[in-house]
């Protein structure tokens, strides 16, 4: 076992290289938002989506396109607005009064990564037509199914402070997301070489480093990683600690009103490994999970409305858990 590792964690230098590499480039675009960058690719790598949480102008549509442009893959941005239609989306057929047939005009969302640009602004009925499409990663369009090229990936962003004439997402398409990034403002120093690449002329490109079929030879790896059934029990213990709190000697009596579900677990190990990978490792720790756990658990825990009247927040819920669980 510990040669199968020692080859696991050779293999994973090499991509960690690469993917390293990818980051460079991102930065030389994105100014600050390391650590968001960093989850941005762990995603990429564990196959999720991402929803991105942040007030307006923050860079969240340019982190989307720097990530495309550095993947070298095919980029469609939907702009969700009330009156947008799930056939906007997905597509339609259109009948061809020539040949008296119809033909399958296929939709934006037909590409590798998708911005979903704030996804809120859309009814629910236009926000579902994406939830076949992020689980099945397919399209079904007047009774056809057609499969999405991989790799595929929804990017979505929303605005927190802006509710008017905003709907919110269902519960069953948010926890579809691997992980909710919550974007805060950068620091001054940043700030200020945001105002001179803006106001200089200033035209950075990002180089190609990963074209579709790396990302996906990537992918596959990361399945590959090792995670001990230790790392497993402490995983389970995190989420059932959302939905048993008592359990684990946790105070969060008429706190929490709905625990993370499965995908919870499953996201926590993908992207757990997906952070050991880039950190060159080819086996689990827990500080892996720790890392990714507030990204994968926060819009996964349903609060109660004594929570939100307490000024609790699902991220001060987690780290409570966090800090009582213990970690093998």
């Amino acid at each position: 076992m510990d040669e199968d590792i020692k080859k696991l964690s050779e293999q994973a230098a090499l991509y960690a290289g690469k993917l390293e590499s990818a980051l460079s480039e991102m930065r030389k675009v994105i100014v600050g938002q390391d650590e968001t960058l960093e989850k941005l690719i762990i995603a990429l790598v564990a196959d999720g989506h991402v929803l991105l949480e942040g007030v307006p102008g923050l860079a969240k549509t340019l982190m989307v396109k720097t990530l495309t442009e550095t993947t070298s893959t095919s980029f469609s941005r939907i702009q969700f607005t009330p009156d947008l239609l799930p056939a906007d989306i997905v597509g339609t057929k259109i009948y061809d009064q020539g040949k008296g047939t119809f033909t399958t005009q296929k939709g934006p969302i037909f590409h590798n990564f998708i911005l979903a640009d704030e996804i809120n602004r859309a009814p629910p009925k236009v926000q579902s037509a994406l939830l076949e499409a992020m689980q099945e990663r397919q399209v079904s369009i007047h009774g056809n199914t057609f499969p999405l090229e991989r790799p595929f990936m929804v990017l979505a962003t929303q605005n927190p402070i802006e509710t008017e004439g905003t709907y919110k997402l269902p519960e069953a398409q948010v926890d579809r997301f691997a992980f909710k990034l919550i974007i805060g403002y950068p620091k001054k120093a940043e700030e200020k070489q945001i105002i001179r690449r803006n106001t200089q002329g200033m035209d950075i490109k990002p180089k190609h480093i990963l074209h579709a079929k790396d990302i996906l030879e990537i992918q596959k790896f990361n399945q590959r990683i090792y995670a001990d059934e230790k790392i497993e029990d402490y995983v389970c213990d995190i989420v059932d600690a959302t939905r048993n709190p008592d359990e684990y000697g946790l105070e969060l009596d008429g706190l929490i009103e709905y625990g993370a579900s499965p995908r919870a677990s499953i996201w926590l190990i993908l992207a757990g490994k997906a952070h050991a990978l880039l950190q060159g490792r080819g086996y689990v720790i827990p500080e892996d999970i720790r890392k990714i756990a507030y990204d994968v658990l926060r819009h996964r825990i349903i609060l109660t409305y004594e929570a939100e009247a307490e000024e609790k927040t699902s991220d001060d819920i987690i780290s409570e858990i966090l800090g009582k669980i213990r970690s093998p």
